[in-house]
């Protein structure tokens, strides 16, 4: 980890142990982000080719620098992982290996130009610039009774309503701090997050759908012809860490019968393979002394296997 390296992978030793067995053929990073773990995938397994995934044209012209030293191992594509992957599935390709990091980079979070931040002077909060949805557009632009919606369903919070309600009174709002001062001036302050956290998190996800991206994805490899894959998801809240246990736990039933069937009728061999997380891999106390961010993270590993 000498290099100058805008973001900290998170999970990293985790992530290496993980995908240690795959010895050649190619290993999708979805979410390649600044190419913390890819190029540490890339150095671990000399053998293996790599595809990168991301929407983000910064950390694309970063990450094609960064991982030049690997030469034609390395690809790099640009769009929504979900698409992507789906496409390089439908080429026939086969990868080996499967990684996908759910969350905002270190670096998009304290760059203030895109509005992820706090202290940002603009409302943007898009992981891709070129899409049309913004944070400002959600505040400024979405009802109240959509506004209790999202800060409900993605933000989790129990006062959603009355959120909505100030939000609402108070735009419109043409800064991150314009917002994040008022939410702080009102809602309750605790010693361990911003008042404000649990409203841009909702909002970010709203803006860059990341609850219906990560649903495609693993339809997506749900509908492939997959052989043997090592498919390893690192989220960083509660709800994608839900998606992600449901649907391993589905992959992972042979006997799709109802729950009523006084017998097996299906075959009993619908399972796509093996959960290889029986719980959640999370960071080490020492991981999260040196990256705070980390102490979120949760890794969920299944093996594809027909």
């Amino acid at each position: 980890m000498s290099e100058n390296i805008p973001h900290i992978p998170v999970l990293y030793n985790e992530v290496l142990e993980s995908f240690a067995h795959i010895d050649k053929g190619v290993v999708v990073d979805c979410t390649m982000g600044y190419g913390g773990h890819s190029s540490l995938l890339l150095e671990h397994n000399p053998n293996i080719e790599l595809i990168g995934i991301d929407q983000d044209k910064t950390a694309i012209e970063f990450s094609t620098k960064r991982l030049a030293k690997y030469g034609n191992r390395v690809e790099i594509r640009k769009g929504r992982f979900s698409e992507v992957l789906k496409n390089i599935l439908d080429e026939g390709v086969q990868p080996r290996g499967i990684l996908a990091d759910i969350g905002v980079s270190s670096l998009q979070l304290d760059e203030k130009e895109r509005g992820f931040s706090f202290l940002s002077q603009t409302l943007d909060m898009r992981m891709d610039a070129s899409r049309p949805l913004s944070a400002a557009d959600v505040i400024n632009g979405y009802s109240q009774g959509e506004l209790e919606r999202i800060l409900k369903e993605y933000g989790e919070l129990k006062n959603a309503k009355k959120v909505a309600s100030l939000i609402c009174s108070k735009r419109p709002f043409s800064s991150a701090i314009e917002l994040s001062k008022m939410l702080e001036s009102f809602l309750p302050k605790t010693k361990k997050i911003h008042p404000a956290t649990l409203v841009f998190q909702a909002i970010r996800i709203e803006v860059n759908d990341e609850l219906g991206e990560l649903t495609r994805l693993l339809d997506a490899i749900e509908r492939s012809e997959l052989e043997s894959s090592t498919v390893g998801i690192i989220s960083f809240h509660s709800l994608e860490d839900r998606i992600v246990k449901q649907r391993f736990a589905k992959w992972a039933k042979s006997c799709i019968c109802p729950s009523e069937a006084m017998r097996c009728t299906c075959g009993n061999d619908h399972a796509l393979g093996k959960i290889l997380t029986k719980k959640p891999i999370t960071a080490t106390k020492e991981e999260m002394a040196q990256n705070p961010r980390s102490r979120s993270a949760k890794l969920r590993v299944f093996q594809i296997e027909r």
